[in-house]
């Protein structure tokens, strides 16, 4: 069974931090583009970012979170990492992963997707 588990979310002031996990399993995270996808109350979805299969060479950034956020992964962990600084008011979302084909995909084809998580809360608020 194929399982992706984001973790991390939580409340924060503006301006903090946050870190999200999301660890594969049944799954190896190197053979995809993962991409982390946000849902805000009443708005539609908005990929934030994705990274590359395998050797992660490529990233992609919304230019929303630019600047801010930084996506990684770490092989040998199974787990992609989004670190996500000077967090504002706006960012606040459930925020999920997702395994797609190609960053193409995702930026293009945000539904196309292999795999989903079950999101994490991110709320950012004073």
């Amino acid at each position: 069974q194929v399982q992706l588990v984001e973790s991390g979310g939580g409340l924060v002031q503006p301006g903090g931090s946050l870190r999200l996990s999301c660890a594969g399993s049944g799954i190896t995270l190197d053979y995809y583009a993962i991409g982390w996808v946000r849902q805000a109350p009443g708005k539609e979805r908005e990929g934030v970012s994705c990274i590359s299969i395998g050797d992660s060479s490529i990233t992609y950034y919304a230019d929303s979170v630019k600047g801010r956020f930084t996506i990684s992964r770490d092989n040998a962990k199974n787990t992609v990492y989004l670190e996500m600084n000077n967090l504002k008011p706006e960012d606040t979302a459930v925020y999920y992963c997702a395994a797609y084909p190609s960053i193409a995909t995702m930026r293009y084809a945000l539904e196309e997707y292999d795999y989903w998580g079950q999101g994490t809360q991110v709320t950012v608020s004073s």
